[in-house]
């Protein structure tokens, strides 16, 4: 497997808490890694390692064969590629497009495309992330849905070898976030490498080929959605309706069981009342992962460390690059823009 990311032995502190403990990962170039947590798990600050928003304070990592410390540090040395070069094989979807307002998006999209070697055509863009409609409108003017949207479409545009996913689709109603799936395997089928982090288990069910588990800032669980999720090799609890009660047992031969029932107990038209047969889902697996790791208000990953920040970007032509913010109040920023 050609590794696009290696994590080896990846820490990070913010004082006496430790958002990132030892943690060790390798992502293969084509794969859609789905990387889950609760708040506070380190998620946040493993991805902005990756992205080099964050210095890390021990480990290695590598990004598309670079260090992504040294290569996104315009005051340090470079490493192997220019920071331009390893940022044109990059793609970011950040939580929110700030500094866009007064553009629309197909103005965005177009200069944020001149950014780039090899970008997507815009008018695919904007119909891959269902934005014809609103393509000539001023940003400021968009729906939060639909901000998120260009959001993506902004991350796509490049035509990145790697691609970070945020939460990208927050804000989507149902049929958007199909499309969006439907993107997804689009992009995959092309050879791109996805890290999302998400919310949605069902989300990470339908797109990752594996789900990463962390709390704790460490890697709990690794495996495909579908032998995490217990559909592979974990017990079946079989349930059916029987004398107006309900009755259910667990088992490893649910093919069997069913079998039986419905040799006993089948109706005339070859049912048995009620009847289920469920394996535990891979939110059940992934509640009880976390369960011992949750601890209310620890959120450890709020805390600002040094060096550039993903809060504090400069969005040059929609594309996220190094640069001085306008701070509004304290841990929040108001991204600039030139065209």
């Amino acid at each position: 497997m050609t590794k696009a990311i290696v994590i080896e032995g990846l820490s990070k502190r913010y004082g006496d808490k430790r958002a990132v403990d030892g943690l060790d990962l390798v992502i293969g170039e084509g794969e859609c890694f789905a990387l889950l947590g609760p708040n506070g798990a380190g998620k946040t600050t493993t991805v902005e390692i990756l992205e080099g928003f964050r210095q890390r304070d021990a480990g290695d990592v590598r990004v598309l064969g670079e260090d992504p410390g040294v290569v996104s540090n315009p005051r340090g040395r470079r490493g192997r590629a220019s920071r331009a070069e390893w940022l044109d094989r990059i793609g970011i979807v950040l939580q929110g497009s700030g500094g866009l307002d007064l553009l629309t998006p197909r103005e965005a999209l177009s200069s944020t495309a001149l950014a780039y070697s090899r970008p997507r055509p815009v008018e695919e863009v904007i119909a891959a992330v269902g934005l014809e409609e609103k393509a000539d409108q001023r940003i400021a003017g968009l729906s939060g849905g639909q901000r998120r949207r260009l959001d993506v479409a902004l991350g796509i545009i490049g035509r990145p070898e790697l691609l970070f996913l945020d939460e990208p689709t927050t804000g989507f109603d149902p049929k958007a976030r199909r499309d969006f799936w439907g993107l997804i395997a689009s992009l995959r089928h092309d050879g791109t490498t996805i890290l999302l982090t998400t919310h949605y288990l069902d989300e990470a069910e339908h797109l990752a080929d594996r789900v990463g588990v962390v709390a704790a800032g460490r890697l709990l669980a690794l495996d495909t959605p579908e032998n995490l999720g217990g559909r592979a090799g974990q017990d079946a609890t079989v349930t059916w309706e029987e004398g107006g009660r309900r009755h259910s047992f667990v088992t490893a031969r649910p093919t069997r069981a069913v079998a039986d029932l419905t040799a006993r107990l089948a109706t005339a038209d070859g049912e048995v009342p009620e009847l289920t047969v469920t394996r535990p889902s891979l939110e059940d697996t992934y509640l009880s992962l976390i369960a011992p790791h949750v601890v209310v208000g620890d959120d450890v990953e709020g805390v600002k460390g040094e060096g550039m920040q993903r809060d504090d970007l400069q969005v040059t032509a929609g594309r996220p690059s190094g640069g001085s913010t306008r701070h509004t109040e304290p841990g929040r920023a108001t991204n600039g823009v030139t065209r």
